[in-house]
């Protein structure tokens, strides 16, 4: 079955820097999207940014632009997500999912799949 690991999260310090890692098995498309989003506690699961293998498509939300680089492992089926300088509104349970639309972008309803989430916490 399909399944998707978050691994990399922790404790930062702000402007500090995390790489987060998605690994996804139990599938064997060669085209898909891969999504990555964060919640807050009481707060609505954001999306923050998208890689496709459709088309190379690439995307973050603005709260997350020129700060976090989405990029991908083709040969392990991995996706990363680097995160620099971290604010203290970063923190949150970050879930990487798995579309398979080429539509698929950064809304929640667009993904299939869901790995468990990986903590990330910024503070001083």
């Amino acid at each position: 079955q399909v399944q998707l690991v978050e691994s990399g999260g922790g404790l930062a310090q702000p402007g500090g820097s995390l790489t987060l890692s998605c690994a996804a098995s139990g599938f064997t498309l060669d085209d898909y999207v891969i999504g990555w989003f964060r919640q807050a506690p009481g707060k609505e699961r954001e999306g923050i940014s998208y890689i496709s293998t459709f088309d190379g498509d690439i995307n973050y939300a603005d709260s997350v632009k020129g700060r976090f680089t989405i990029s991908r492992d083709k040969g392990k089926k991995v996706v990363y997500l680097g995160m620099n300088n971290l604010k203290p509104e970063d923190t949150a349970v970050y879930y990487c999912a798995l579309g398979l639309v080429q539509s698929a972008r950064l809304r929640v309803y667009e993904y299939a799949y869901w790995g468990k989430g990986t903590q990330v916490a910024v503070s001083s």
